[in-house]
């Protein structure tokens, strides 16, 4: 009765070990990689919009893309891979909007001085078709 009490406990023991070491390989092997693809995006969104001038027209949208990128950057070095990526693809997303923000008023610009200069030309031929009567 001892040795079938001794060889339960080996074995519960023994399954006890089992259980933690799947429990701890499987932990392991479903730890995410870092997000070095969604951080190299977000990199090459804050330097292309750097690039198209976006600081002299969206800047706001520019520095949060720069701090969510310096905040996946961090969760990185914290392990913390899900919320690196979440921040690397908000940075991004700040970016790409940074940019898209920056030719609309762009667009708007050239627009407007379009309209100055139609506006410009319909005078003069006011004043010259006036002239000549």
């Amino acid at each position: 009765m001892l040795k079938n009490r001794k060889s339960a406990a080996m074995r519960g023991t023994a399954m006890a070990l089992t259980a933690f070491a799947v429990l701890t390989l499987g932990a392991c092997a479903s730890m995410p990689e870092a997000p070095t693809q969604q951080l190299q995006a977000a990199e090459l969104s804050i330097t292309s919009a750097e690039q198209a001038g976006v600081a002299d027209y969206a800047a706001p949208q520019l520095n949060e893309a720069r701090a969510k990128l310096a905040s996946a950057r961090t969760a990185v070095q914290q392990e913390e891979m899900l919320l690196a990526a979440r921040y690397a693809e908000e940075s991004k997303v700040e970016a790409d909007l940074a940019s898209a923000q920056t030719e609309m008023l762009k667009a708007q610009k050239v627009n407007a001085d379009m309209r100055a200069s139609i506006d410009t030309l319909k005078q003069e031929l006011q004043r010259n078709s006036g002239s000549r009567q």
